[in-house]
């Protein structure tokens, strides 16, 4: 499970992790987060997706980097 808290994500800016929830009809575990910046919407992304290991450009990352 992550933390709550400000993460950084690969390409370089900053989201802040709300809320933990699960989806209603599937039970999957899904991550809240805000932007911080422009209209800062809330969104919504599956933990599995938010948590992954990523490739990009030969070099092996997390698509999303705790902070604080």
């Amino acid at each position: 499970m992550i933390k709550i808290g400000k993460y950084q994500h690969f390409k370089g800016n900053y989201y802040h992790v709300l809320h933990i929830a699960k989806h209603s009809e599937t039970d999957e575990m899904m991550v809240v987060y805000q932007p911080d910046y422009g209209e800062r919407d809330i969104w919504v992304r599956p933990l599995s997706m938010f948590d992954e290991t990523i490739e990009r450009d030969g070099k092996t990352l997390k698509r999303f980097t705790f902070v604080e």
